[in-house]
């Protein structure tokens, strides 16, 4: 029968077995690569390791480092650059790197917290300097690519002395500051108000040049209308005035008796004419016999 000391001791035995296996293996993820350090230097021949997977070191002695095997990214905080023809323009620009000597960013930086800052500065420093040689026009639209080109190539030489290499650098806006901008965009409004006003006048005074150019030729229109229709009245009167003295001369009485009917039609147009006449009237002389004797009558004192 086992005694309790020997249980004890199997325990304890068994607990540092335990943990002892447990700080001599490692594992290695697909996005991360692995320095093997013996205290806090690298081992030659297996400090290194990219492959993903279970792995095993000296426990107590050694210790690991991941580190992100993957193209990594950097935003900067927007700064304002001051331009070759003296325009201040806000920047905001990003990189993106990859560690390839993790020994190297290992003793340089350390970490990719540190590595951000550092990189930071040194792409800060960069867009001043590129950009600051630049007018606007050309960083903003005419030589673009080429000024990030050439912040590229400042970075990664910068870069290569932590061990990484830089994959892409972007220069994602290149604004004036706010108060420049409100300040040009009015001037900008204001400048095309300026031609809308200019506009506006010039149709302004064609469309009075044509509506005088059209009143006039209404009145001369108007004017020459006025004179064909008076003498055109005044033919179609002669000839209506030819026609009734012609009329008159072939048949008088029958002339008399029409034009009295045209003056019967006129003046009892009206349902409530009312006429104070004498019966003799001269007015009233068709009303009776129409013959001879009664046209006597009527001439008659």
């Amino acid at each position: 029968m086992n005694s309790p000391f020997t249980i004890f001791t199997t325990l304890v035995v068994l607990l540092l077995a335990l943990i002892g296996l447990g700080s001599s293996t490692f594992i290695v993820r697909q996005t991360e690569q692995a320095l093997v350090l013996r205290f806090g230097e690298p081992i030659t021949g297996r400090g290194l390791i990219t492959e993903p997977g279970l792995h095993f070191k000296a426990p107590f002695i050694e210790t690991v480092v991941y580190l992100d095997n993957r193209i990594l990214d950097l935003e900067t905080s927007k700064q304002e650059v001051l331009a070759s023809d003296n325009n201040r323009i806000e920047v905001d620009a990003f990189l993106r790197y990859k560690i390839v000597d993790p020994l190297r960013f290992y003793q340089s930086v350390g970490t990719t917290l540190r590595a951000d800052g550092q990189l930071a500065n040194v792409l800060n420093s960069a867009v001043r300097r590129v950009l600051g040689e630049a007018n606007m026009p050309q960083i903003v639209r005419d030589q673009r690519a080429q000024l990030m080109v050439r912040i590229r190539e400042q970075v990664e030489q910068e870069a290569s002395k932590f061990g990484v290499t830089i994959k892409d650098v972007r220069i994602r806006r290149a604004d004036l500051p706010r108060q420049i901008s409100e300040k040009v965009f009015s001037r900008m409004q204001t400048e095309r108000a300026r031609e809308a006003a200019e506009f506006r006048a010039q149709g302004s005074e064609q469309a009075q040049r044509i509506t005088s150019r059209a009143d006039r030729d209404v009145v001369v229109l108007r004017a020459q209308a006025q004179q064909q229709a008076d003498q055109l009245r005044g033919e179609g009167e002669a000839e209506r005035n030819g026609i009734f003295a012609a009329a008159y001369g072939k048949d008088p009485d029958f002339f008399a008796f029409w034009r009295s009917m045209q003056a019967y039609e006129a003046g009892l147009k009206s349902s409530d004419t009312r006429l104070i006449l004498s019966p003799t009237s001269q007015f009233f002389r068709f009303f009776g016999n129409s013959g001879p004797q009664a046209e006597a009558a009527a001439k008659a004192p």
